[in-house]
């Protein structure tokens, strides 16, 4: 088996980022910074390094230049080429190369990394830290991220607020990172003065010192780890490890000086736990032996604060008297297995205890007193409990008692009334109602003097000091209870007959109170909605209201039936109460409708039935007119909106295709314009169908897709774009004259024009740019490229016009034929010295051959020990740029 299979930190690095592929935005972010630095900290040594970590290693080239860097190996010759195979092909040989490590990779392909996949490119760059930066650490028969930890943890043990348990939030107030530099190099660090309140200040401290002083690069910023609740393990153990390799040779020679202290230490430390131990152990054991009788004392008390103290005083031995011995017990069993490693490690001979006082004697004697100590809180618990139970049942008999006898207060006498006999229909339902309330009340009462009872019995049996007057007060209640049953029965039966005198006329009260209570919201209901206004905005929506309205009146002949048939309860109601006498003093009392109410209600549906008509016919005829106005409109604009979208179209390829001279091209550009302009009355004619539109305020047009703000927007596009096609024609017409250029030569570069500007827009890019000026002969390095490009582009809009075009390429035909004529010049007055004075080409050459020349050769400096002079080298790269050095 391979030496990196047997790690478990490094065995399957790509499962544990598999499970971590949808990583926290601010992981990722912290991730991405590390990386980045960590990579650049070893690319800087080739000179080179990446901005984009997804992005510079999809062509596999930084990549391998990365793996041979950090491995010092050479790796197999990379490809060239740009395409897609090339370079899956580099990160194929990158990924092989890992392999060959002894990395296994799971679920990292190449064709991630080339699309730039952003989680399989930084889980690629963890496998290859985890392999070159992490697994070869190694510390006390640790490696890797448990060495890592191991190193970190015995670096910062003696510092206060330090407390390394992983690689995330362990790291958050910056302490940790401070420690590890002043460990090592204390000159750095002021450690004294740093607050662990205030992590900015620390992370920044300790990030900025080891980039200043340990070179390491800063991997991550204070407010990555300070604003996430969990920093990224990867990018924190990225960190670390820079840590540990700047300072891995000064822990070598540090742990071989402490070795040898180390030793003696240890056997000092050793014996002194011996001595710990037996003393604890004789404490521990006096004091279970002093502590059980106590525990085992049983003598009852007679009374509850008696056995109170006994509890609270159990509760004290509980809460201050043990928890110190269950210290003392764990902490001498961790001495004793401590001293034992200790010993084992050193090897030594095992500890063996006084006779008496083995962890198991203890532990022996622990459980006795547990034992004693259950067994006393039981006794103690079933003592109390019995006291409570018979101050409880008395304290809970006399509660009982009183809240019976205060309910019975006054029921006698209110059982005793006659006041249903002089009692309305409604009174008598109220006094039966609230009599059947009080004979709910009374059954639910049987449960408490049934308890009442069950109580005295219960404190009879456990011999309770007052039960004889218990018994008497529980007799007293009994008999009353009985008085009450027959008093209650009474009254029940003459409420009932009383109701049946009145029962007939209730009845029709409250039929009439049911039928009345749904006619009369119908009737509100159909006068809110015949009052209800009404927003439509097309035909159907008018039909629709119109189609309701109409069953609406269909439904009023039965309505009306249902009034007449309410108004005859009513009547019923009176003739019974002229006939039977019978007192109904006060309305009906199922509802506050009356007949006069139902009348005047009715009339007032019947009132509003024509106007809703008028209303509804009014509406149909003004949306009649506004969808007249709607297919007035969409019929205009259904021809002008295609008929402009043709119109710049054809501009467009008039722009790109023009023949001829320039001036017939202008010709017909401006005959075009005129015809344009002739179709100015059909939109003014269309404004004033958009403005009557408005004015009926119609706000949407289903038999058109164009608005008149389309409209108005591709009218003055088609003005603009003409008019800027026509200014364009103007300009090369100014530029042919000024240039003297010929008809041909403009037709030349009007075809070299189109022909590279691919997405046939009128205008190239920088590339499709640079490809042209190729093609003509011209040999661009990127300087000059640049050049060119701030004379053709001055706005750095990337993009060069055909004016622009025309204007760089007349004027460097001209530029070409200067440089021709100085260079022959150069030749003469240098001879075979290969170089001349500026001075002497300056007199030599005419005014504007001479200025041209000087503005060349600025950025050149003459061969050396001839001040002002110029060589034949720099003056030829002047004139013709950098491609010819």
């Amino acid at each position: 088996m391979d030496q990196y299979d047997e790690d478990n930190d490094y065995r399957h690095p790509e499962d544990d980022w598999d499970r971590d592929l949808l990583l926290d935005p601010a992981w990722e972010k912290q991730q991405r910074k590390t990386f980045t630095a960590w990579c650049n900290s070893h690319l800087r040594k080739t000179g080179t390094q990446i901005e984009n970590i997804e992005e510079d290693f999809r062509d596999g080239l930084k990549l391998m230049l990365l793996l041979e860097v950090i491995s010092g190996e050479r790796l197999a010759k990379p490809e060239r080429g740009k395409m897609r195979v090339h370079k899956i092909s580099n990160v194929n040989k990158a990924l092989d190369f890992i392999a060959s490590k002894g990395v296994k990779l799971v679920s990292i392909g190449a064709e991630e990394i080339v699309d730039g996949n952003a989680k399989m490119t930084l889980g690629m760059i963890w496998t290859i830290i985890l392999r070159f930066a992490i697994q070869d650490i190694s510390v006390e028969e640790t490696s890797a991220k448990e060495g890592l930890l191991l190193w970190c943890q015995r670096k910062t043990a003696p510092y206060k607020n330090v407390n390394i348990q992983n690689f995330h939030i362990s790291w958050k107030d910056g302490l940790g990172f401070c420690a590890l530099i002043h460990r090592h190099r204390p000159e750095l660090i002021d450690y004294g003065k740093l607050r662990k309140d205030d992590p900015m200040t620390n992370l920044n401290t300790a990030f900025d010192v080891a980039e200043k002083y340990l070179d390491i690069p800063k991997m991550l910023d204070a407010e990555d780890i300070v604003g996430t609740a969990r920093p990224d393990e990867k990018a924190i153990m990225t960190y670390v490890s820079s840590f540990y390799h700047a300072f891995s040779g000064a822990q070598k020679a540090e742990t071989a000086a402490n070795r040898i202290c180390k030793v003696l230490a240890v056997n000092q430390e050793n014996e002194q736990l011996m001595e710990d131990y037996e003393k604890l152990a004789s404490d521990l054991l006096e004091w279970i032996r002093r502590t059980i009788p106590w525990l085992e004392n049983r003598l009852p008390e007679n009374t509850m604060q008696a056995m109170q103290q006994k509890l609270e005083d159990f509760r004290d031995y509980r809460r201050l008297h043990k928890p110190p011995k269950v210290q003392e017990k764990c902490q001498l069993e961790i001495n004793f297995n401590t001293l034992q490693t200790k010993l084992r490690l050193s090897n030594r001979p095992a500890f063996m205890p006084s006779e008496g006082k083995m962890v198991s004697d203890i532990n022996n004697a622990w459980g006795n007193l547990e034992g004693a100590e259950k067994g006393y809180e039981e006794w103690l618990l079933n003592e109390i409990r019995r006291l409570e139970r018979l101050d409880h049942l008395a304290e809970k008999f006399r509660q009982k008692a009183a809240i019976h006898e205060a309910w019975t207060a006054g029921k006698e006498e209110m059982l005793q009334k006659q006041d249903y006999e002089t009692a309305s229909l409604s009174e008598i339902k109220a006094l039966l109602k609230k009599h059947e309330a009080f004979e709910s009340d009374l059954a639910a009462h049987q449960d408490r003097v049934e308890q009442i009872a069950a109580i005295a019995q219960e404190l009879n049996e456990l011999d309770y000091y007052d039960s004889p007057s218990v018994n008497a007060r529980c007799q007293n209640i009994c008999d009353q209870w009985d008085a009450l049953g027959g008093m209650t029965q009474k009254r029940s039966e003459a409420l009932q007959r009383t109701e049946k005198l009145l029962e007939t006329i209730d009845q029709l009260y409250l039929e009439f109170a049911k039928r009345a209570a749904p006619f009369n919201n119908w009737m509100e209901g159909a006068m809110e909605d015949l009052q209800d206004t009404f927003i439509v905005h097309t035909i159907e929506e008018i039909k629709g209201l119109s189609t309701a309205h109409e069953q609406f009146k269909a439904t009023l002949p039965e309505a009306d039936k249902e009034r007449l048939a309410i108004l005859g309860i009513q009547n019923e109601i009176a003739k019974i109460v002229q006939t039977y006498h019978v007192n109904i003093a006060g309305t009906n009392p199922y509802t506050a409708i009356n007949p006069q109410e139902i009348n005047a209600k009715w009339d007032k549906v019947k009132q509003l039935v024509p106007q809703r008509d008028q209303a509804l016919i009014e509406e149909h005829t003004r949306q009649q007119n506004n969808e007249r106005l709607r297919v007035q409109f969409a019929n205009q604009a259904n021809v002008i909106g295609p008929w402009i979208q043709t119109k710049m179209g054809e501009i467009g390829r008039i722009s790109i295709e023009m023949h001829g001279t320039l001036e017939d091209q202008l010709t017909n550009l401006r005959q075009y314009e005129k015809s344009i302009v002739n179709y100015k009355p059909k939109i003014d004619q269309l404004e004033g169908d958009h403005q009557l539109i408005q004015e009926a305020l119609i706000f949407d047009n289903k038999h058109t897709k164009y608005t008149m703000e389309h409209i108005r927007v591709g009218w003055e596009q088609l003005l603009t774009t003409i008019a800027r096609t026509i200014n364009e024609i103007e300009n090369q017409i100014l530029t042919r004259d000024a240039k003297g250029i010929s008809q041909e030569q403009l037709n030349e570069f009007r075809a070299s024009f189109n022909h590279f500007d691919r997405k046939r827009t009128g205008i190239m890019d920088a590339e499709d740019f640079k490809t042209c000026l190729i093609s003509v002969g011209y040999n661009l390095g990127e300087n000059e490229f640049a050049r060119i490009m701030s004379i053709v582009d001055p706005n750095r809009m990337g993009v060069v016009t055909f004016q622009a075009f025309i204007d760089f390429m007349s004027r460097e035909t001209a530029d070409t034929d200067t440089a021709d004529q100085v260079m022959a010049s150069f030749k003469i007055l240098a001879g075979d010295k290969n170089y001349i004075l500026a001075d002497e080409l300056r007199r030599e050459l005419p005014p504007d051959q001479a200025d041209y020349c000087m503005a060349r050769m600025a950025p050149y400096t003459g061969p050396d020990g001839v001040p002002g002079a110029l060589d034949y080298m720099s003056f030829s790269t002047a004139l013709y740029g950098e491609s010819d050095l």
